[in-house]
C-alpha cells in the first residue's frame, strides 16, 4: 500500500454509487471466539522490520495487500466469511485507504473495527484511547470484554468530471495545513512520531506566521470557496486579507486531537471546522491560544472561525490532505461518512 504521504493526481476509481457487497452474518456457538479478518501493512512505520504472528488460531485471516488496488478483493473476502471483527493494522493512510475502499464492500454494515496503531501517525487511535503497544491479541480480547465507540470518518467526494469518487478518512486539512504536513516529512527524518510531530510542526508553523512575510506558504494560504450545509451557504470571511484566500482550512470529526490541541474549541461532536482567514502577525498569540483551545473574544471578526456543519462543498486551488495524503484541486463535498463501531480497551 502506499506511503503515508503521496502526491497522486486522480482520486481512488471506487464509484459513490457502487453496489454493496452483503457481509455474511453467522450465529457464534457459545465460547467460539470470534472470527478476525487482519489488513496488515508492511510499510507502516511500526511494523518494518517486524514479521506479524498468522499462527494465532484458524478464525483469524490475515491479509497483506501489497497495493491499495488489492484491498477491494481482501475486503470482499472477509466480507463472503462473515468477520465479526476487522483489525486494521497500520498508521492513519493505512486507515483511511481500508476504509475508502470498504464502503463499496460494507456499505453501512461493517463488523466491530480496531486499529493498531502502526503508522508515523496514529490521529485515530488517539481519539480512541488505544495504546501504543496494543497488538492483535489485546484487539480480540477488547472485541469480548473492552468497550467500543462510535465514529463517523470525514467523507470527501469529488465533484469534478469524470466517474464519482470518494475517500474517506479523519482529518482534512488545506492551506498552511498542506505546507505543515510536508514540514512534519522532515519531522519525520528527524526522528519525530505520533503526538510528537503535532506538536514539533504546530510550533514550527507559529514561528513561520510570525516571521514570514505575506509571501510564505504558511502566511499565504489557499485561494478557495468553502460553502456550508445543504444549502451551500457561502462561509463568511472576516475581511482580514484577501477574501478569496483563506490561510488554513481544518476538518475532522475526531473528538480528542493529538498532542492535546483543540483547534475546535470545546466542540466535539459531528463534523467540526477550524478555519483562519490571512490573519496578521500580531494574531499569531491569538493563534497559538486558539491550537490550545483558549478562543479569545471577538475571535471572528480577528479571521478565526471555529464551526461545525453537516457538509460543506470546497473548490480550491490547490492540493488538500487527508489523513496524510494529498489530493488534486478541484471541487469537492466534504460530509460524513458511515457510523463505524471500533473496539478499544
Amino acid at each position: 500500500m502506499a506511503t503515508p504521504i503521496y502526491q497522486f493526481s486522480q482520486l481512488p476509481k471506487g464509484s459513490a454509487m457502487s453496489p454493496v457487497n452483503a457481509r455474511a452474518h453467522r450465529a457464534r456457538a457459545e465460547g467460539e471466539p470470534p472470527s478476525v479478518g487482519v489488513i496488515y501493512n508492511p510499510r507502516s512505520h511500526g511494523n518494518k522490520g517486524a514479521d506479524f504472528d498468522c499462527d494465532i488460531n484458524p478464525q483469524v485471516h490475515i491479509s497483506k495487500p501489497g497495493d491499495r488496488s488489492d484491498l477491494p478483493e481482501a475486503l470482499a473476502e472477509f466480507a463472503a466469511t462473515g468477520i465479526d471483527l476487522l483489525v486494521i493494522n497500520g498508521g492513519d493512510g493505512t486507515v483511511r485507504d481500508v476504509l475508502t475502499h470498504g464502503i463499496d464492500i460494507f456499505g453501512d454494515d461493517w463488523p466491530a473495527i480496531a486499529v493498531l496503531p502502526k503508522g508515523k501517525t496514529n490521529a485515530l487511535t488517539v481519539d480512541l484511547g488505544v495504546p501504543g503497544d496494543w497488538s492483535l491479541q489485546n484487539a480480540i480480547d477488547a472485541f469480548e470484554n473492552g468497550s467500543r465507540v462510535v465514529r463517523r470518518p470525514v467523507q470527501v467526494t469529488s465533484l469534478n468530471d469524470g466517474p464519482v469518487s470518494r475517500v474517506l478518512g479523519f482529518i482534512f486539512g488545506a492551506g498552511a495545513f498542506t505546507t505543515a504536513i510536508n514540514a512534519g516529512q522532515g519531522a519525520h527524518r528527524l526522528g519525530a512520531f505520533n503526538s510528537t510531530v503535532v506538536g514539533v510542526t504546530a510550533a514550527w508553523g507559529v514561528m513561520q506566521w510570525a516571521l514570514g512575510s505575506r509571501a510564505n506558504p504558511w502566511r499565504r494560504g489557499a485561494k478557495m470557496a468553502i460553502r456550508l450545509g445543504n444549502g451551500a451557504v457561502a462561509m463568511e470571511h472576516s475581511g482580514v486579507g484577501d477574501p478569496e484566500w483563506r490561510q488554513i482550512l481544518l476538518a475532522s470529526t475526531l473528538e480528542t486531537m493529538p498532542a492535546g490541541i483543540k483547534p475546535f474549541g470545546e466542540m466535539k461532536k459531528g463534523l467540526k471546522l477550524a478555519v483562519t482567514d490571512q490573519i496578521s502577525r500580531k494574531s499569531v498569540l491569538d493563534l497559538f491560544r486558539m491550537i490550545r483551545g483558549h478562543t479569545p473574544a471577538g475571535a471572528r471578526e480577528r479571521g478565526f472561525h471555529q464551526l461545525s456543519t453537516p457538509q460543506f462543498t470546497l473548490e480550491i486551488e490547490d492540493s488538500f490532505i487527508l489523513d496524510g495524503e494529498a489530493f488534486p484541486a478541484g471541487k469537492y463535498r466534504i460530509g460524513q461518512g458511515p457510523e463505524l463501531e471500533f473496539v478499544r480497551p
